[in-house]
């Protein structure tokens, strides 16, 4: 069973800045891609960015140039570094993988629970 646990959310004022962590752990072959989607208050749910195997990335316009998805490979990591935070940033942030358990098993999404971020003065 794979999980994904996220961490780092809470309060921030304009401007600061807060670090998301991601770890993926259980029964782990491959992870082709992580990312990190976010949902607002009444909205739907929206790529922030994504990271897959080789490193290449992208994000969405609205975070281009703030935030910066990163990934460790060992240890199953991903994290979202958050600079110059708005208050349209506030929203759960919910951690996203492409996981193969085994290795003649088909890759399948795996969702986190959520962090909240609000960005408030």
């Amino acid at each position: 069973q794979v999980q994904l646990v996220e961490s780092g959310g809470g309060l921030v004022q304009p401007g600061g800045s807060l670090r998301l962590s991601c770890a993926a752990s259980g029964s782990i072959f491959n992870i082709n891609a992580m990312g990190w989607y976010r949902q607002a208050p009444g909205e739907q749910r929206e790529l922030v960015a994504r990271i897959i195997t080789g490193g290449s990335t992208n994000y969405a316009d609205s975070v281009k140039g703030r935030f910066t998805i990163s990934r460790e490979n060992a240890k199953n990591m991903v994290y979202l570094q958050m600079n110059n935070l708005k208050p349209e940033d506030t929203a759960v942030y919910f951690c996203n993988a492409l996981i193969q358990e085994r290795q003649w098993r088909a890759v399948a999404q795996y969702w986190g629970k959520g962090t909240l971020v609000t960005v408030s003065s």
